[in-house]
C-alpha cells in the first residue's frame, strides 16, 4: 500500500521555519474552533497572535493563558499598523467594524480558508471533502493518528469530546482538516492526501447545478500534487466524474464491492457495524465501530486508508477508529424525557436525514421515532424539496418548525415554507405536522412523549434547543 510518510517521520518535528515566525497576526472571531486552532498553530510557529471574540469560551481562555490579547468588542481596539495580517471568519461580513478599521489601516487581510491553506502548505496536509461525512471522517482520522503516535494538528467542523474540542496544534507534521466546498473555500487548501466521501447536490445558493459542483471538486482534486494521493468513494459516479484527468494516484473505497480498500460487512450489534477491511484484496484489519450506521462503516474504512497513507499500520488504525465515539451533534444522546430517549443530530440534507434516521432506528429500536426536523436555508429546502419528502421513512412522525433563515434573500424566503415540506411528506405517505415555533413543539412533545419513544432533533440550526429544554436539569 502507498504510504507517503512513515508515522515516525510525521511524529518528528522537522518542518522548515514557518513563514509566520515573528509575524503579528490578528484574528477577527478568534473563538471559533477553526480560528482558535489556527491561532494555536501560529503561536507554536513563533507568531505573535491577538484577536477579538464577543462570546468568550474555553478556547479564548486557553489562548489568553498563553499571552494572547483578546478583545470582547469588534471595534478594532487591538489593531495597530505593525500588524502583519488580519484574518476573519466567513461569518464576519465586510460591514464589520473591526474589518473596516483594518481596511482603513491598509492591513493585509485573509479569510480563514486562505490562512488554513497557507498553514497546511507548511505541513503534511490531509484534507477531507464531500457532501456528507466530512466532520466524522476528519475526526476519525485525527483520533486514530493521535492514538497511534503521530501527534497531529487538526481542525474539525464540530466539537469532538474525545479530542477535547474541534482543533489542536500538535508537534508532528500531520495536519488533518475538514475541506468545505461552500463558496469553493476548499480550493485554498494544499493537501498531500485528499479524501472525497461523496458528491451530491447541495449549496445550490453558490453552485448552478450538480455539474458545477463536480467541476469544483475536480478543481479541488487537481490541487493534490502528482506524488500525492486521493482516497475516494469508488461507488459514487459523481466522484468518478470529478477525478477525470487528475494526475495524483487514486485509491478507492467501497463496502462489499471491489475497490482498493474494500470492507466486507460482518453485521451489526445495536446499530454499530463491524467489517473486514482488505487492501487490494488482501485482508489487513477488522473494524468494530462504536458509532451507529452503515455509512460510518464507510467513513471508518476511509479513515483507516488515510491513516495508512500517513504510515500507520491499518490494523492499529482500525483499532483506534473502533474506539471513536463521535462528533457532537452527530447522533448525540442528550438524555431522557418521560421515558423517551432524546437524541440530537446535525443532519440537514436528505441523504443525511435518511441515513441517520435508519441508523438511529437500528440502534435504539424504538416503539415510535418522533423526528423534529428544522430545515436549514430556504434555498436548500426548495431545491431539494422532493428528496426531503422521501427521506423521513424511518420516522413515525416528523414535526417541522419554520425554516432556519440564513444567507438567503427575502425573495428566496418567500418561495418556500415548512408547510410546503410538510405537505410533500404527507403526500409521500408519511405523517408530518408543521408547528412553527419551538415553544409549540416543546408543548406537543411534553404531552406526547412516552416510554419506548425516540425523539430526534435534527438540523444545522438551533433545533438542539428543543431537546435541551426537554431534558430535566441535574439537581
Amino acid at each position: 500500500m502507498k504510504m507517503l510518510h512513515a508515522v515516525s517521520e510525521l511524529r518528528t518535528e522537522s518542518r522548515s521555519p514557518s513563514q509566520f515566525a515573528g509575524r503579528r497576526v490578528h484574528f477577527i472571531g478568534i473563538g471559533g474552533s477553526g480560528m482558535s486552532g489556527l491561532a494555536r498553530m501560529l503561536l507554536d510557529s513563533g507568531a505573535t497572535v491577538s484577536g477579538s471574540e464577543p462570546k468568550p469560551n474555553a478556547q479564548t481562555f486557553e489562548l489568553m493563558k498563553r499571552g494572547v490579547r483578546i478583545s470582547r468588542t469588534q471595534s478594532g481596539e487591538l489593531l495597530s499598523r505593525d500588524i502583519d495580517l488580519v484574518v476573519r471568519t466567513a461569518a464576519i461580513p465586510e460591514t464589520n467594524g473591526e474589518f473596516l478599521a483594518a481596511r482603513a489601516m491598509h492591513l493585509p487581510q485573509l479569510k480563514y480558508a486562505e490562512l488554513l491553506g497557507q498553514v497546511m502548505a507548511e505541513r503534511f496536509g490531509v484534507a477531507v471533502a464531500g457532501t456528507h461525512g466530512k466532520s466524522t471522517t476528519t475526526a476519525m482520522i485525527a483520533f486514530a493518528l493521535l492514538n497511534c503516535g503521530a501527534d497531529p494538528s487538526f481542525v474539525v467542523g464540530g466539537t469532538v469530546p474525545q479530542l477535547g474540542g474541534g482543533s489542536r496544534s500538535g508537534a508532528g507534521r500531520a495536519f488533518v482538516a475538514e475541506a468545505c466546498e461552500f463558496d469553493r473555500s476548499f480550493h485554498n487548501l494544499r493537501p498531500r492526501v485528499a479524501c472525497v466521501t461523496n458528491i451530491e447536490e447541495d449549496h445550490l445558493d453558490c453552485y448552478k447545478d450538480i455539474d458545477d459542483i463536480i467541476e469544483s471538486f475536480h478543481a479541488f482534486a487537481g490541487i493534490v500534487p502528482a506524488d500525492g494521493l486521493l482516497i475516494v468513494n469508488g461507488d459514487d459516479k459523481n466522484v468518478v466524474a470529478a477525478l477525470q484527468g487528475i494526475e495524483a494516484q487514486v485509491q478507492t473505497i467501497a463496502l462489499d464491492k471491489p475497490a482498493t480498500w474494500s470492507t466486507r460487512n460482518l453485521g451489526e450489534e445495536n446499530g454499530c457495524y463491524r467489517g473486514e477491511i482488505s487492501f487490494n484484496n488482501h485482508p489487513v484489519a477488522t473494524l468494530r465501530l462504536s458509532v451507529a450506521g452503515l455509512h460510518n462503516l464507510f467513513n471508518g474504512t476511509l479513515a483507516v486508508a488515510a491513516c495508512a497513507a500517513c504510515g500507520v499500520d491499518p490494523s492499529a488504525a482500525a483499532e483506534a477508529v473502533g474506539r471513536f465515539t463521535g462528533v457532537d451533534r452527530r447522533m448525540t444522546e442528550m438524555g431522557r424525557f418521560n421515558g423517551a430517549v432524546v437524541v440530537d443530530d446535525y443532519g440537514h440534507h436528505p441523504t443525511e436525514v435518511r441515513a441517520t434516521l435508519a441508523a438511529l432506528r437500528g440502534r435504539y429500536k424504538p416503539q415510535r421515532l418522533l423526528c423534529v426536523f428544522q430545515p436549514h436555508q430556504h434555498s436548500r429546502t426548495r431545491f431539494l424539496l422532493d428528496d426531503f419528502a422521501s427521506s423521513f421513512a424511518s420516522a413515525d412522525e416528523t414535526i417541522v418548525p419554520d425554516i432556519y433563515f440564513v444567507r438567503d434573500s427575502e425573495t428566496e424566503k418567500s418561495r418556500v415554507s415548512s408547510a410546503d415540506l410538510v405537505d410533500r411528506i404527507n403526500r409521500n405517505g408519511q405523517r408530518a405536522r408543521h408547528l412553527p415555533k419551538f415553544e409549540q413543539i416543546g408543548e406537543y412533545l411534553r404531552n406526547e412523549a412516552r416510554a419506548g419513544d425516540l425523539i430526534v432533533t435534527m438540523g444545522a440550526g438551533n433545533v438542539w434547543e428543543i431537546g435541551r429544554d426537554l431534558i430535566p436539569s441535574p439537581s
